[in-house]
């Protein structure tokens, strides 16, 4: 039963005996315990005279040199090391709470995520005590606006980190689709550069780490296909494919950011491409939270396990029923 101060021994101990009890056993001596303690050593040997009293025991063996911790106070100690550190504890989740109630936390998420994932993180937050400012953006200038403190935690797609401080834990991964108008028809698929003698392909610029990833990809397959068509963000290439002009390389959560395009548009897995007989392999990008470590409590853990549950229970399966795909076609499995 915990203890109350209606039942409570009269003479109970108080935090400050304890601690010197603590430091005198740690210290292996008085005299270094008064120094710890910055008193002195006549104040620590009252401090051990009046617990011995209220305990009706002897804690310290005086007739070793240095003395030593008595059986009973040898256990006093183990109990009160205990009691210390829970109210160490006790002190610092009652602060935690009060903090809280002042935290600003600066969430940058790039336009994907924050466009389909970021209503999902504010509901689910809303009734708790932090108060979240949602900021969107390319993962390039996210990551430096982390590492510049502009921003306390981000979703980006970069896996690694110049700043020994900061940690990312991986959220999930998602596969690169084809996307073609609906309109368009064909028997089988082979290169994509073949398909871009039918259609014109509409990409990703450069400039945009999706449109570097995608140039990597066709490059590694020998696919050489003109720069036509080139923008910095999903919505305005899926109208142009939506509108039959053309097809494009993109994630099913950049579809799902443009959903009002889907019922238009056809997605087709990478795999059922092929050159000489053999399938292309996957192209994909992994989502990672980044954060400082030990800094802003339990929040970035609590948000890493919400965002892993959105994905994997609630996304991805509105994603694969919206784009006639699997939920494992939309959200990748860890090891891939």
């Amino acid at each position: 039963m915990a203890t109350t101060k209606e039942n409570a021994p009269e003479n109970f101990p108080d935090w400050g005996l304890l601690a010197s009890w603590v430091a005198v056993v740690e210290a292996g001596s008085i005299s270094d315990a008064a120094s710890r303690l910055s008193i002195s050593q006549a104040g620590v040997s009252l401090r051990i005279k009046a617990l011995e009293s209220i305990l009706d025991t002897s804690l310290l063996d005086r007739a070793t040199r240095p003395a030593r911790p008595t059986a009973a106070g040898q256990r006093l100690f183990e109990h009160a090391t205990v009691l210390l550190q829970g109210a160490d504890q006790m002190v610092e989740s009652v602060r935690n709470v009060t903090r809280a109630k002042r935290i600003v936390v600066r969430l940058g998420c790039v336009d994907s995520f924050a466009a389909t994932i970021g209503p999902i993180i504010i509901r689910a937050l809303s009734g708790t005590s932090h108060q979240i400012r949602l900021w969107s953006g390319i993962t390039p200038t996210l990551d430096a606006q982390l590492e510049a403190r502009q921003l306390d935690m981000a979703v980006t797609t970069t896996s690694f980190t110049n700043a020994g401080s900061i940690r990312r834990q991986k959220l999930f991964t998602e596969p690169y689709v084809a996307v073609l108008p609906k309109s368009f028809e064909v028997d089988r698929f082979t290169t994509i550069a073949e398909l871009s003698r039918h259609l014109q392909f509409i990409r990703y610029s450069a400039r945009s780490v999706i449109g570097q990833h995608v140039d990597a990809y066709l490059a590694a397959h020998g696919e050489d296909i003109d720069r036509t068509c080139e923008f910095d963000a999903t919505d305005p290439m899926l109208s142009l494919v939506a509108a039959g002009l053309g097809f494009a390389l993109t994630t099913p959560l950049c579809l799902w950011q443009s959903r009002h395009y889907v019922q238009d548009v056809r997605v087709v897995p990478l795999s059922s491409f092929s050159r000489h007989g053999r399938p292309y392999q996957q192209l994909s990008r992994s989502f990672y939270l980044a954060y400082r470590e030990n800094e802003l409590g339990h929040l970035p853990a609590d948000l890493y396990d919400l965002l892993r549950r959105a994905v994997e229970r609630q996304v991805s399966r509105d994603i694969a029923k919206a784009l006639s795909l699997r939920p494992e076609e939309v959200c990748l499995p860890d090891d891939e």
